[in-house]
């Protein structure tokens, strides 16, 4: 978040925000210009992201499920705008300790002990990282002792749309996303490629509450797309995974798709506006 902030820094907080008097790497100003930017910039993430896939992609058909809420759509951006304003408190706490030094993260590509191939190592690594981490935590806001009180905002909606993408509650947000933070203290990261996974997942995130349950064939048993998120949310024990299937398939809570074998939601709202047909 270095770079970000010394743009930000350059043509925004320095000539218009702060005072001349007020240094720039002083750290009370960056905690607050990294919750500025946090907050700014993860509300535009999802909210642009978000209507992007809602307008262009989401099967505006799954609003007949009966199972689809009346003012959904509006709970939905309520409760993700009010998390992510609230998770950027502790998530700044992260940024700031990044912006000075305590990570591993680095500027250079020459830098890393691989050379290129360390680069693409450290985006695998990323991935199954945090695809791990957040299996287990995932799995654990399922427990019957904390569910209430925490994941059982985002399991509201049994047909999410975009925005039920961050429609959690703060804590259960924040846990979730924790190993995106942690994985940069731990193992070395190029400060750009950083930058872009975190976008990335936030985009990753609205994409398996999209709607859209089509999924190349060979990528069905590897991947955890839209098809199989949307069965987490109507049978809630199963695919908890982030991005691939391989927790699932360890930890036991696999489930194929209802989506692609015909007993999905879309096939639901099918049948009842065919039934509906034939009783007019």
């Amino acid at each position: 978040m270095d770079h970000v902030l010394s743009i930000a820094d350059h043509y925004v907080f320095t000539p218009y925000v702060y005072p001349a008097s007020w240094p720039e790497d002083e750290a009370l100003r960056q905690i607050i210009s990294l919750w500025v930017l946090t907050t700014l910039g993860a509300e535009l993430i999802y909210l642009g992201f978000g209507a992007l896939s809602f307008y262009c992609v989401f099967d505006h058909t799954l609003m007949k499920h009966p199972q689809f809420l009346k003012n959904q759509v509006r709970q939905e951006i309520q409760l993700g705008v009010a998390a992510i304003f609230w998770m950027s408190f502790p998530t700044v706490a992260l940024f700031f300790c990044e912006v000075r030094g305590f990570s591993k993260l680095y500027d250079n590509f020459s830098e890393s002990s691989l050379g290129w191939p360390g680069v693409f190592l450290s985006v695998a690594g990323f991935l199954f990282f945090t695809d791990m981490c957040i299996y287990w935590i995932h799995r654990c806001m399922h427990h019957r002792s904390i569910y209430k009180q925490l994941h059982k905002q985002h399991h509201v909606f049994k047909i999410p749309t975009p925005f039920a993408s961050h429609a959690f509650h703060p804590i259960d947000g924040f846990l979730q996303s924790l190993p995106y933070h942690v994985y940069p203290f731990i193992f070395p990261l190029h400060k750009v490629v950083y930058l872009s996974l975190f976008v990335f997942v936030n985009i990753w995130t609205i994409s398996i509450h999209d709607g859209d349950y089509r999924i190349p064939g060979c990528l069905i048993s590897v991947i955890n797309g839209a098809p199989h998120h949307v069965d987490h949310h109507l049978y809630f024990y199963y695919n908890y995974g982030q991005y691939f299937t391989l927790w699932d398939r360890l930890g036991g809570s696999y489930r194929h798709p209802s989506a692609l074998v015909g007993k999905g939601p879309h096939d639901h709202v099918r049948k009842l506006m065919a039934k509906s047909a034939k009783t007019e």
